[in-house]
């Protein structure tokens, strides 16, 4: 049943959008999360990250920086309309 599923991902031309290794990461940084060792900042010099949503975000961060498939970070918005006004 398995290679049916494969071999029709592969018939729509569907992609994964996150690599198994990045799965992997932020699940670590879940159980971190749970367990209160997952620290939040440069160095995990910040405090002890309390939100689900924190932890997932350091999950793909570290995935990132280690290589694994995760689709480039979000930019604001906000930020890229207001340098393009003029004044």
């Amino acid at each position: 049943m398995a290679a049916t599923k494969k071999a029709a991902a592969k018939k729509r031309g569907t992609t994964r959008k996150y690599g198994k290794s990045a799965s992997k990461r932020v699940g670590a940084a879940l159980h971190r999360a749970k367990r209160g060792t997952l620290k939040s900042g440069k160095g995990g010099k910040g405090g002890t990250v309390k939100s689900r949503k924190q932890a997932i975000a350091i999950g793909l961060s570290e995935a990132r920086k280690k290589g694994a498939k995760v689709p480039a970070r979000r930019r604001s918005t906000a930020r890229r309309r207001s340098r393009g006004a003029p004044r």
